[in-house]
């Protein structure tokens, strides 16, 4: 994997690079290579630095999905962007192909989720219940073909597993998502989900950013690829 090429925008204070599918956001339990480590070590080599990299991870991406994904160089711009975090201020925005059609072109879904951590699976009810927290997205459906639906999905909350659990709560589960109910399952180590846009301020020179990548074409994405909205705007 060339680091270099994955890498979408690089300054002293950012990082974001293009996590590729299968691979873990940061080390776990599996001791399994990951992208927090694999981009310390490059830094290093890369700018021949004599002692620690520093490098926070701003918010992470489940191991078989793929996107944009921010790394924080200073510790300033850490601080700063986990604040912007917190706030809404960072908007991000998801491609996701999924079984069936959701029963409307578009619309926001608010429910209340809850975490198994035993069984690293959350679960989603329609009303509160005690130890679950709301959840909020937006969907917009661009294209639908042979059942199979692809939406842009913008989070109100960031939540573990969020978009996949809710989907599926609404029986339409992410294409190859076994684990939250997907009925046919696809070749390769992937979800039809892709992190796919960010917009935000820089956080220390404050000038806009806005970011696009998209996912490679494979059998889960290939009917789409010419619905993608390839604007930056």
């Amino acid at each position: 994997m060339d680091l270099d090429q994955q890498t979408i925008y690089e300054d002293n204070h950012l990082l974001i690079v293009n996590k590729p599918v299968g691979l873990l956001s940061q080390g776990d339990h599996t001791g399994d290579p990951n992208l927090f480590d694999l981009l310390k070590a490059h830094l290093k080599s890369k700018y021949q630095k004599p002692g620690n990299v520093y490098l926070a991870l701003i918010h992470r991406l489940d191991r078989p999905v793929g996107g944009l994904i921010i790394f924080s160089k200073t510790s300033k711009a850490a601080e700063r962007l986990h604040k912007m975090m917190l706030q809404g201020a960072i908007a991000k925005k998801y491609l996701v192909v999924c079984e069936g059609y959701p029963g409307s072109d578009q619309g926001d879904w608010q429910h209340y989720i809850e975490k198994d951590e035993k069984k690293n699976k959350s679960r989603v009810f329609a009303t509160p219940r005690e130890g679950a927290k709301r959840c909020a997205l937006h969907y917009q459906v661009l294209a639908n073909v042979d059942n199979r639906s692809l939406l842009e999905i913008v989070l109100g909350t960031g939540r573990s597993h969020q978009i996949r659990a809710q989907l599926a709560f609404e029986s339409c589960p992410i294409v190859a998502d076994s684990k939250y109910g997907a009925g046919r399952r696809e070749s390769g180590n992937s979800l039809a989900l892709f992190a796919y846009s960010l917009d935000f301020e820089h956080p220390v020179t404050h000038e806009p950013l806005s970011l696009r990548v998209y996912p490679e074409i494979g059998t889960i994405w290939r009917p789409f690829t010419g619905f993608f909205p390839r604007s930056s705007s």
